[in-house]
């Protein structure tokens, strides 16, 4: 996305996220938006917590088991009020943050068009949801992002988010001024007005101060551009004019922080987009200064974005660094120690719990510091102070460049199998299984590369890789259970290898071809129950220890994901039996007729590669040409299984010359009698190809499309019966319609119209308008192009079928209804 476009649309989100905060007494928010990548939303915008804390969730695609992405699927807003509600409905959620908070998720939508979700934290409610008006307050705050979004979207501008997320600053409390200055704000035209002192506080000529607002963005820092239009939106849109004015905390480009405070205009003719502000510089705060500089332990304070506001003398000599290096410095850029994965737990926890959190970290070799959170609403204070060497230290922690260790690290680990094996459980297919891995363990773990190689016929074949060079492990692919690599060599001996960096792994096996990376690697067996599956490759892009608590988890996690990918070959398996089934079930040719040229498609499912019992049949009967579509509930062998058994007994009524009620209704009779408890929907009609007349009957199917000869499509009305397999006494009426000549008659399962958090008759509205836009001519084409949309969908949960009939006015050589 170009630059323009992203500071065009995070300025769209900032106001909607701002307010949306605020209404719901929260703490953090964020807008997730759709990226270019179906299926995928990515955070694009995030106030009140560091982006770098939240770097796992990133990403989140719609058919996750999150609340985010059911919200964003069904179109409704998701509120968890509390962590019981939460570990409830969402265990993974609260597997990778474990803390007590609460949440709302709004769809952001305008119209038709689904962009993404905005995202509340609060804390936690204790069973209580947010008040109606409240609730109120964040979904205008969301429609209003949607519309802003749409108006975008509709100029030309590009709202599919694939960077990083902006972070945005939240208004914050008063400050003791020491320094003032003064602005006036034309919000309409972008005129400015700043008086001198407020130049001088930013560092800024006054004379040379251009009088706009694009003048004053360019003395503030990046990420305060996007608050600061927030902040203007809130104090123009205010009902009466606050007296308090609306705040929050701006840092220039030196670092320094200052308070800012808008309020509408006063003046009771003033233009309502017309601001006056003041700018407070507390300076260094003199008196607290002093004051925490007599204190032997060190203090520091950090906003909620992670940037150092305030540094004391101690704490300058504990993390040896100056004053002017830390201060207005994201604390995990300018001390890259505190953004190890186990610390990074600890500040997630304590901005997102708002509690104290204590903990011991390891600064560098032979130093460790004990470490207090006290996190508020505008941040957090951290204390430090230096403490001995613990104990229970490791080698692999006390070792530069080593992994994790201290009580505290251990804990923040524990509930990355928890997390893991939530999702494991979820994943069918082998494909889904890799993805869960990638998703959760290599982020986990800080890991960059992964492979897996699976077992078969004393062979192992690469079979989901990401993040090697292309290519790089095409070598690798088949080798023998006899070969010398670590690859195989875990498996055989069942011992998971690790090589703190590539060095290690050349002197282990030399000779052996490596990429470019200098990281580590870690070779993981995959056995389960007793029996090999495989083996995963995890690749780090830098060297590192692993301490014995990774060790333990990295084994225990590799014995999991081989029971999941056991399970998921036996899936493939019973999977590829019933596709077998279903092909040679379904007809490979359909009669060719006379004045009537049909086509059938079918097109399996893609989300859990399951089977369906979708069919289709053309079928030439005493009472003319029989156009039959069916669904059986369910999926696997035993849908297959019944399709058949269906198609079967149709064909049986229809050849004996039964009407079409009766065609239906011995159908009906012949499924309980055979599977009590087995459902099918089906549409049966009967095409004189001469005439025109089409008599049908539906039982719960979805009604058939009919497109005239001058392109007006219309959905077929037929009043039909209930679902095969429950009455036996049901009855079936017949309705009578005409296919006129060059006229098209659509049959088709639900697979083809129905889509998650829409509603099936926009589909099928969708199914019609593209029937009516299809070029006159080959049927083969049009079939190809009502299937087109649904064949793009990565993850498309149903299978389809598709038959379409047109009568010809003269009797020609028919397309027929070769099925690819």
């Amino acid at each position: 996305m170009p630059v323009t476009a992203v500071d065009t649309v995070a300025k769209a989100l900032a106001p909607g996220t701002v307010d949306a905060v605020r209404a719901a007494g929260g703490f953090s928010g964020g807008v997730y938006l759709r990226a270019r990548t179906p299926g995928l939303l990515r955070l694009a915008a995030l106030a009140g917590l560091p982006p770098r804390l939240l770097r796992p969730w990133w990403r989140m695609h719609s058919n996750r088991p999150y609340p985010l992405a059911e919200a964003f699927r069904s179109g409704r807003p998701v509120e968890l009020p509390d962590a019981e509600e939460a570990m409830r409905r969402f265990p993974q959620l609260m597997a990778g943050l474990p803390y007590p908070f609460g949440s709302l998720y709004e769809p952001v939508s305008h119209g038709r068009d689904r962009f993404g979700v905005l995202v509340v934290l609060r804390p936690s409610a204790s069973g209580r949801p947010l008040a109606e008006a409240d609730r109120q307050r964040v979904r205008a705050a969301a429609a209003r992002i949607g519309a802003e979004l749409a108006r975008l979207d509709a100029a030309g501008t590009s709202v599919a988010w694939d960077g990083e997320p902006v972070p945005v600053q939240l208004p914050a409390e008063a400050a003791p001024p020491v320094r003032t200055g003064h602005l006036d704000w034309r919000l309409d035209t972008g005129d400015l007005t700043a008086d001198p002192e407020l130049c001088r506080i930013l560092g800024a000529d006054p004379a040379a101060f251009p009088g706009t607002i694009a003048g004053l963005e360019a003395l503030l820092a990046p990420e305060d551009v996007y608050g600061l239009r927030a902040l203007a939106h809130q104090a123009a849109e205010a009902a009466v004019p606050d007296p308090a004015g609306h705040r929050m905390w701006l840092a220039d480009r030196d670092g320094r922080f200052h308070l800012l405070e808008l309020a509408r205009h006063p003046a009771p003719a003033a233009h309502p987009a017309h601001l006056t502000g003041t700018l407070v510089d507390t300076g260094t705060g003199p008196a607290a200064a002093a004051g925490t500089d007599r204190i032997a332990a060190g203090v520091l304070s950090a906003d909620r974005l992670g940037r150092v506001t305030y540094v004391n003398h101690r704490a300058e000599a504990l993390l040896a660094h100056p004053r002017d290096a830390l201060l207005g410095r994201v604390l995990w850029d300018v001390l890259p120690w505190t953004g190890r994965p186990a610390y990074e737990d600890h500040f997630r926890a304590a901005l997102i719990a708002g509690d104290t959190v204590h903990f011991l970290a390891h600064r560098t070799a032979g130093s460790w510091l004990s470490v207090t959170l006290h996190p508020g609403g505008d941040g957090m204070t951290v204390t430090l102070s230096a403490v001995d060497e613990p104990s229970y230290a490791p080698h692999s922690v006390v070792a530069p460049g080593g992994g994790l260790g201290s009580p505290a690290d251990r804990a923040a680990v524990l509930y990355r199998p928890v997390a893991l094996a939530i999702a494991l459980t979820e994943a069918v297919t082998a494909r889904q299984v890799s993805e869960v891995v990638t998703e959760e363990l290599l982020p986990a773990f800080g890991g960059r590369q992964l492979a897996i190689y699976l077992l078969s016929e004393r062979h192992l074949h690469l079979a989901w890789e990401t993040g090697f060079p292309q290519g790089f492990l095409d070598r690798f692919d088949g080798v023998g259970l006899d070969a010398r690599i670590p690859g195989v060599e875990t498996l055989t001996s069942g011992r998971p290898l690790f090589f703190e960096s590539m060095q290690r792994l050349a002197a282990a096996y030399p000779g052996i071809p490596l990429d470019a990376h200098v990281g580590a690697r870690a070779f993981l067996p995959l056995i389960a129950s007793g029996r090999p599956v495989g083996s995963c490759i995890l690749g780090f892009d830098q060297p590192r220890g692993f301490s014995p608590e990774e060790r333990t988890v990295l084994t225990a996690l590799a014995g999991l994901i081989a029971q999941a990918l056991q399970r998921a070959r036996r899936y493939d398996s019973e999977a590829a039996l019933a596709r077998g089934l279903q092909d040679a079930l379904l007809p490979h040719r359909l009669p060719r007729v006379p004045h009537v040229d049909t086509v059938g498609r079918y097109l399996p499912g893609t989300q859990g590669m399951d089977v369906g019992g979708d069919w289709y049949d053309v079928v030439e009967t005493p009472r003319g040409l029989a156009l039959v579509i069916g669904d059986v509930q369910g999926h696997g062998v035993s849908a297959a299984a019944t399709m058949g058994q269906l198609r079967s007994a149709v064909r049986a009524f229809a050849l004996a010359g039964s009407d079409p009620s009766e065609v239906v209704t011995g159908t009906n009779r012949l499924l309980i009698d055979l599977d009590p408890g087995q459902f099918a929907s089906c549409c049966y009609a009967v095409l004189e190809p001469a005439t025109g007349l089409l008599k049908a009957v539906r039982a719960g199917h979805l009604p058939p499309l009919l497109r005239h000869p001058d392109g007006r499509t219309e959905v077929v009305d037929l009043p039909g019966g209930v679902v095969l397999g429950v009455d036996a006494d049901a009855s079936y009426p017949v309705t009578e319609v005409r296919l006129p000549p060059d006229g098209i008659l659509a049959l088709y399962t639900d697979g083809l119209v129905e889509q998650p958090g829409t509603d099936i008759d926009l589909g099928v509205e969708r199914l019609r308008g593209a029937l009516a836009a299809v070029a006159p001519g080959s049927l083969s084409a049009a079939a190809d192009r009502l299937l087109d949309v649904a064949g793009r969908d990565a993850d498309r949960p149903d299978d389809i079928a598709l038959l379409l009939a047109a009568r010809r006015p003269e009797p020609g050589p028919s397309e027929g209804g070769d099925r690819p």
